[in-house]
């Protein structure tokens, strides 16, 4: 017995030549995938890359909403000088050319000492590290009231000509004298006084000053107030690249700190990279292909591996059901009996057929198993026997 080849005209259709939806999906998915992992990997660099547009707060050179160029813009067209520094070095050598006004927002990079030995009037924004040596005599309250539009309610002219502001953030208590205005919780916002040959202002908060609540209010006003007096500005900013800071019995840089600057962004390519590889190199199931079979495996070869595999299972009942099964279907048609005949019917044609006895026909076709490997043989052979007498007959 031969494999069937495939139907001749199965293999003469003709197949469409133009491209499918799924043929041009399986051309061009590669693509597709290798333009996602690009624009992905585009958005990651935007979201956690290096940001170099961040936004500074109180710088006087920041446009963000949080920065304070609007207010730095107007004070220059008042004809006031700002001077935007970033160190207490430089903020000391503006003090020099004259008297000056020192606008601090934060003090994390900073030595408070050296910064209180700066002459000339100070504004403080917030509570920086170091308030007390800046602004001695000066306390923060515990509670930290909510930054909202608040009234003056004092007698400092730069505070009631602005009217309502939106101050809070920090509560200060000033020394004996002081200026206080703003209440907000137990204490004031804005406390101002006449310190080491100048004026200090101190105030909780510095969203009055950004260019997001500048037009807001009497923020403007205030603002304009404490710094346009008329002398030119030295406003201290966090330096952008911060020193580093050495501590006592440190041996060396950490390993950390000796990794280039963009390890991480290398990191994140060989990650992309390797996931690109795995998708190239895995193995993916194609559709399924019709091929002709060049093997013939011959009919006696496959009646023989079947009839070892009965006899290594001891399966006599199922290879005389198979072998009966076989016999009736071959001999029905040549009886002329129906695909339907009932087990009486085939008996009693074939025996009149073959002249053989009813019954044991019957046994042959229909009967019990045989008990042993010997009777199924003898089986087998009687089926070929009625089986060539109907052929010859």
């Amino acid at each position: 017995m031969s494999v069937a080849a495939p139907p001749a005209e199965a293999a003469d259709r003709s197949h469409p030549t133009s491209p499918t939806a799924r043929s041009a999906w399986r051309g061009g998915r590669l693509i597709l995938l290798l333009g996602a992992i690009i624009v992905l990997a585009a958005v990651v660099g935007v979201l956690i890359g290096p940001q170099r547009g961040e936004s500074r707060y109180l710088d006087p050179d920041d446009t963000s909403l949080s920065g304070t160029r609007a207010l730095a813009e107007v004070l220059r067209a008042r004809g006031v000088q700002v001077d935007r520094v970033d160190s207490v070095q430089d903020a000391a050598a503006k003090a020099m050319t004259g008297n000056r006004l020192t606008v601090i927002t934060d003090m994390s990079y900073f030595d408070q000492h050296a910064l209180s030995r700066v002459p000339g009037d100070r504004l403080i924004v917030g509570d920086v590290f170091g308030i007390d040596v800046l602004a001695p005599g000066v306390r923060s309250e515990a509670m930290a009231p909510r930054v909202r539009s608040r009234e003056p309610e004092c007698a400092l002219p730069a505070a009631t000509a602005a009217g309502s502001a939106y101050m809070g953030g920090v509560a200060f208590r000033g020394p004996q004298g002081a200026s206080a205005c703003y209440p907000a919780g137990d204490g004031h916002s804005l406390i101002s006084y006449p310190n080491a040959g100048g004026v200090t202002t101190v105030v909780g908060d510095g969203a009055f000053m950004t260019n997001m609540r500048l037009a807001e209010d009497g923020n403007a006003a205030l603002a304009l107030n404490l710094i346009g007096t008329g002398k030119a500005v030295t406003w201290l900013v966090r330096p952008q690249h911060p020193p580093a800071i050495e501590l006592p019995g440190e041996r060396g840089a950490s390993m950390y700190d000796l990794m280039p600057d963009s390890i991480r962004w290398t990191i994140y390519m060989a990650i992309i990279a390797l996931a690109v590889t795995a998708f190239w190199r895995g193995r993916r199931l194609g559709p399924v292909v019709t091929e002709k079979l060049p093997v013939i495996v011959r009919a006696a070869e496959t009646v023989e591996g079947r009839g070892r595999l009965y006899r290594a299972r001891r399966a006599r009942q199922r290879a005389a059901e198979a072998l009966r099964a076989g016999t009736i279907d071959r001999l029905t048609p040549r009886l002329g009996l129906g695909s339907g005949a009932g087990a009486h019917e085939v008996v009693a044609a074939l025996a009149a057929r073959t002249g053989q006895d009813p019954q044991q026909v019957g046994a042959a076709l229909y009967g019990p198993p045989p008990v042993d490997d010997s009777g199924l043989v003898g089986l087998a052979g009687y089926l070929d026997f009625i089986e060539r007498q109907v052929s010859e007959l």
